[in-house]
């Protein structure tokens, strides 16, 4: 039988609210990169920074998938 605490309901409520807000911000920042490159003939010097911090955010999601399939595991 599973027992789970109080603070691990809140561990994994933080974890899930945190790759929720990764994958708003993701989809915020393609969103803007599409935008660019619409608007703008040079852009691409525009969205290097962009099309960075949207790498960061998918290695970011990544571990959280990662993580949280260990912790599954682990139970």
């Amino acid at each position: 039988m599973e027992s789970f605490t109080n603070d691990d309901h809140k561990s994994e409520n933080f974890q899930f609210d945190n790759y929720r807000s990764l994958i708003s911000a993701e989809l915020e920042l393609i969103q803007r990169v599409f935008e660019i490159r619409q608007n703008f003939s040079d852009s691409e010097r525009l969205v290097e920074p962009i099309l960075q911090r949207i790498c960061k955010i998918r290695s970011e999601k990544s571990l959280l998938k990662k993580f949280k399939f260990n912790l599954m595991i682990l139970c």
